[in-house]
C-alpha cells in the first residue's frame, strides 16, 4: 500500500461527502489521496461521484474505528489522516491515538470540548514524542474565531493588553451529526467539567503572559442587538493559541457572543436551548430526542446556498482600536467541508512551524491556512 498525502476518514457520510468533493478538486497534481471507511462499496460510489465531476480519484481504504489493528494501519498509509466520524466523543478516539502514535498529522472537525481535553490527557504525550500535529477543531468550530482572532491581532502592537470581542451571525441550518453531537454535549456537563478540571491541573501555562478568557451580556457590535455569551470549544481554543504565540501579547482577553439583533429571538433560541439542555440531562428523553433527527442527514445544496456567516471582531490595543470581519457562504457544511480540506492540505503541503502533539490551527498552520482559507472565497476584512 503507497503512502497517501491526505486520507479521509468518513467520506461517505453528508461532510465526509463534501469534504471529499472538495478534495478531488484541490489536490495538487502529482499528490495522493485517498478514502477510508467501513465499506468499500460505498467508498467506491464516492469515488465514482467525484471521478465523474471532473476531480481526482481517490484510492480506497478499509478502516473501521471499532477495530484498533485497521486504525494503526490507515494512520500509518498517510501523512495527514482527516476525520468526520462524529460524534468524537462516540466514534473519535481511535483515529487520534492511531495517529498520534504513527506520527501521523490529524485533523478533525470535533465541537466537543470534553472530547478535545480527553485527548490531550491521553495522546498529548505520545504525540509529542512522535512529532505528529493534532489539530481538532478544523471546521466552523473553530477556525474563524483561531485564524479571525490570530489575523487581528497581527496588526496590533504586541507588547500592550490586548482584549478581542467576537461576535458571530449565521442563518444556517444543522445536519443530523451536528445535532447528535449537541445534544450528547449537553447530556455529559458534569463529566466535561471533571475532565477539563483534570487537564488544567497537568498543562502547563505561560509564566510570563496572561491569557483570560470572559463575557457578559450586553450590546452587539457597534451597539446593534444583543451579544449573547457562547460557552463552546471556541474561546477555548482561541486562548490556547494565544498562550503559545507571543503576538497575543502580555495580557490578552478573548471574549465570546453570539450576535442576536432582536429580543424575541433571543427569547424563543433561549427557551428551545433550554428545554433541549434539560431534556439531555435524562437518558429517556436524550434518546428520544436522538431519535428524532438522523445522523448522515443535511441540508440540501440550495438551502446551503443560502446560508452565510459572519464574525465580527472588535479588538483593543493600548488606545488603537480594530474592528475586523470573518465571513463566507454556509458554515456547517459548504465552508466547513472547505475549512477541512484546506487544514489538512497546508499539514501536508505546506512550510509550517515545528511544533507537536495537541495543537491549534492558528499555531500549527497559522497565516498559511489563512491565505488558502482567502484563496478559497473566505474572507477577512478590515471594517475600520
Amino acid at each position: 500500500m503507497s503512502r497517501a498525502d491526505v486520507t479521509l476518514l468518513g467520506a461517505t457520510g453528508f461532510t465526509g461527502g463534501l469534504t471529499a468533493e472538495y478534495l478531488a478538486a484541490h489536490v495538487p497534481a502529482g499528490a495522493t489521496w485517498a478514502i477510508a471507511g467501513r465499506r468499500r462499496e460505498k467508498l467506491e460510489q464516492v469515488a465514482d461521484r467525484v471521478e465523474a465531476a471532473g476531480g481526482s480519484r481517490p484510492e480506497l481504504r478499509v478502516a473501521d474505528v471499532e477495530d484498533a489493528a485497521s486504525m494503526r494501519e490507515l494512520a500509518a498509509s498517510t501523512k495527514v489522516l482527516a476525520t468526520t466520524v462524529g460524534p468524537y466523543l462516540q466514534h473519535g478516539e481511535a483515529a487520534v491515538q492511531a495517529s498520534a502514535a504513527a506520527g501521523t498529522d490529524y485533523v478533525d472537525l470535533t465541537g466537543e470540548p470534553e472530547f478535545v481535553d480527553r485527548t490531550w490527557l491521553r495522546h498529548h504525550g505520545t504525540a509529542e514524542r512522535t512529532g505528529a500535529r493534532l489539530v481538532h477543531a478544523c471546521g466552523f468550530d473553530s477556525v474563524p474565531y483561531d485564524l479571525g482572532v490570530l489575523w487581528t491581532v497581527e496588526q496590533l502592537p504586541d507588547d500592550v493588553p490586548i482584549t478581542v470581542r467576537g461576535y458571530v451571525r449565521s442563518n444556517a441550518a444543522f445536519s443530523g451529526g451536528t445535532y447528535h453531537s449537541a445534544i450528547n454535549v449537553f447530556g455529559r456537563m458534569k463529566q466535561a467539567k471533571r475532565t477539563a478540571a483534570e487537564r488544567r491541573r497537568l498543562e502547563p501555562r505561560p509564566a510570563d503572559r496572561r491569557v483570560r478568557g470572559g463575557g457578559s451580556f450586553g450590546k452587539g457590535p457597534g451597539g446593534v442587538g444583543y451579544g449573547v455569551p457562547l460557552p463552546t470549544l471556541d474561546p477555548q481554543i482561541v486562548l490556547r493559541s494565544a498562550r503559545a504565540l507571543p503576538a497575543y501579547g502580555p495580557d490578552f482577553r478573548y471574549e465570546h457572543f453570539a450576535h442576536v439583533k432582536k429580543a424575541r429571538t433571543l427569547a424563543v433560541a433561549g427557551a428551545g436551548l433550554g428545554v433541549a439542555f434539560g431534556a439531555a440531562q435524562l437518558p429517556p428523553t436524550r434518546a428520544l430526542m436522538l431519535k428524532a433527527f438522523e445522523q448522515g442527514t443535511g441540508p440540501d445544496e440550495e438551502r446551503r446556498d443560502k446560508s452565510y456567516f459572519k464574525l465580527v471582531l472588535e479588538a483593543e490595543a493600548g488606545d488603537q482600536r480594530l474592528r475586523t470581519q470573518v465571513s463566507g457562504g454556509d458554515p456547517g457544511y459548504t465552508e466547513t467541508s472547505k475549512m477541512l480540506a484546506e487544514s489538512a492540505l497546508s499539514l501536508a503541503f505546506d512550510d509550517l512551524p515545528e511544533v507537536a502533539g495537541q495543537t491549534t490551527t492558528a499555531v500549527a498552520m497559522g497565516d498559511a491556512l489563512v491565505s488558502r482559507l482567502q484563496a478559497a472565497g473566505i474572507r477577512f476584512d478590515v471594517l475600520d
